[in-house]
């Protein structure tokens, strides 16, 4: 696997949103749990399409969530802001695992609501080239999944979801702490790697 290049925990101050501002004011962006606004979406449930401006490798282009999904699963995480501690912890453990999400013919896709040049420099920085990113602009996602922060507008809660290719969702998980989602929804979507390639036995003929 090619080594991601290191990451700064310590965001600068031009890099700084209102968003991240405001996040890491409240102390919100680390390992504490965000107050949600509403209660994610569960498995079983249908996962919300969407189209979003996004940024790969520092380029703008158009994310398709239908579109993706006819590629196989997609792992949609939303954090609360770029270039916060927390957040750039989690991008940067995302960007390790994405070869391997690849290997099972999944998508990972980052949603915030920051704007797209943010996410431009943040795709490189701590996504490492390797994912994209999307900006939530008019926070129309963060609220049809419900994972939309109480208090902060415009804010995400650390959620993560995979999504089958019929676009149910497979698997949701709420944590504030970064370091467990990559491995969760790992192991979710090795679970329908698994059950989607397994032999099925062919009743027998009469």
């Amino acid at each position: 696997m090619t080594a991601l290049p290191a990451i700064a925990l310590r965001p600068t101050r031009r890099l700084v949103t209102r968003a991240a501002l405001a996040v890491s004011l409240l102390g919100l962006a680390g390992a504490h749990v965000l107050p949600a606004a509403h209660a994610a979406l569960s498995a079983g449930a249908q996962a919300p399409t969407f189209t979003a401006e996004a940024a790969l490798a520092g380029k703008p282009f158009t994310f398709d969530l239908a579109q993706a999904l006819k590629e196989g699963p997609v792992v949609l995480y939303f954090y609360p802001a770029a270039f916060t501690q927390g957040c750039t912890i989690e991008a940067h453990l995302f960007a390790e695992a994405t070869d391997t999400y690849k290997s099972m013919g999944a998508t990972v896709i980052g949603v915030s609501g920051d704007d797209l040049e943010t996410l431009k420099k943040f795709s490189v920085s701590a996504c490492g080239g390797k994912f994209a990113v999307a900006a939530d602009s008019d926070h129309s996602i963060m609220q049809n999944y419900d994972v939309a922060h109480a208090v902060l507008p415009g804010v995400a809660n650390r959620v993560s979801f995979v999504i089958s290719p019929e676009g149910k969702v497979l698997y949701q998980y709420a944590s504030g702490d970064p370091s467990n989602h990559v491995k969760n929804t790992m192991e979710a979507v090795r679970a329908w790697h698994q059950g989607a390639h397994a032999p099925r036995n062919n009743p027998e003929k009469k």
